[in-house]
């Protein structure tokens, strides 16, 4: 496979909770004012993301997998997901909160819809003054068949609220209730899987004045109760990695750029996902260099051997599939 770095062309969603950060600040291709996510790598089934740069361009996400199996994803990652790339990327962008909601966990997901679970992880990029987002139940003792019964009389009774700035990251593993609150900008990192079960929307209604679907049933079964918030307690030290998150679904590390530097990845049996949170960055891999900016996302394929970063201020998101961990799980057919 020819190793450079891949970009690919955003899937724009446009939400009921959606703003126009995206476009205004990330500079996603959209004048709308309700777009909430940016799908930058998907796998997702009606969703799978085209490559829009180098010598692969237009071709879909499946089509390199198909064509260069481990060669793009890494030898475990291909015996483990096969032709599946197993995370979602996006950036949020919400102007008002999203639902509060909680995700399957695998064997969950698999009995129900035949899917993956979604654990997932943010890191916020901006946020309003004061905002915050809603993260596990408050009560840790509570029955989780209260999640029947929320209501705007008690929903600030039932569940955690934190506040947020820039730079912090959040671990949300599956079976914990959760939502972005509005204000928030983020990245967000998942296992490729789009399911949902909404608890509470808030009682706002579409143009049309429908109430979006509530999935209290399965999300009751869904929930779980963790101990910690999963906020990542780190300190940002300039040109080495700093790690957010190491789950067996995906590794997340913050690199803090300002200076010419190159890093080696013979040694590491995955590919490699580079998001820009901050500032830009010149990235090399092979015989191409792209320039990355805030809010753009690309690929390294697993047969890359090094990769050369020039920037004097540029923050990055390095995701990666750690094989030491990963669960043997193959998707669903």
């Amino acid at each position: 496979m020819k190793v450079y770095p891949i970009k690919f062309n955003p899937i724009l969603k446009e939400k009921i909770w959606g703003g126009n950060k995206l476009g205004s600040l990330l500079g996603k291709d959209t004048d709308k004012d309700n777009v909430g996510e940016s799908w930058e790598i998907s796998d997702v089934n009606g969703n799978i993301s085209e490559v829009s740069n180098g010598v692969y361009k237009g071709a879909s996400l499946k089509t390199l997998i198909a064509d260069y199996e481990a060669e793009l994803l890494g030898a475990d990652n291909f015996a483990n997901f096969g032709y599946n790339f197993p995370l979602l990327i996006k950036f949020l962008d919400a102007k008002t909160d999203l639902s509060v909601q909680v995700h399957p966990d695998n064997k969950m997901a698999k009995k129900h819809h035949n899917s993956f679970g979604k654990t997932e992880m943010w890191y916020i990029m901006d946020s309003d003054t004061n905002a915050d987002i809603v993260l596990g139940l408050k009560d840790k003792t509570v029955n989780p068949e209260v999640l029947n019964h929320i209501n705007a009389n008690n929903v600030d009774a039932v569940f955690n609220r934190e506040q947020v700035k820039k730079g912090d990251s959040f671990f949300i593993p599956a079976g914990k209730i959760h939502a972005i609150g509005a204000g928030v900008l983020a990245a967000e990192i998942q296992q490729t899987s789009d399911i949902t079960y909404r608890v509470y929307d808030w009682d706002r209604t579409d143009d049309s004045g429908h109430k979006r679907e509530l999935h209290t049933q399965l999300a009751e079964k869904a929930t779980k109760q963790f101990d910690s918030n999963g906020k990542a307690d780190y300190t940002l030290q300039p040109n080495t990695k700093t790690n957010l998150v190491n789950c067996e679904y995906f590794t997340t590390n913050i690199l803090d750029i300002t200076k010419r530097q190159v890093k080696e990845y013979s040694n590491l049996d995955s590919f490699v996902v580079f998001m820009c949170v901050e500032g830009q960055v010149e990235i090399t891999a092979g015989l191409l260099t792209e320039t990355v900016k805030m809010g753009e996302t690309i690929l390294i394929p697993a047969n890359t051997q090094e990769v050369t970063f020039n920037s004097d201020n540029a923050k990055l998101l390095e995701v990666y599939v750690n094989n030491g961990l990963v669960e043997s799980i193959q998707h669903a057919s």
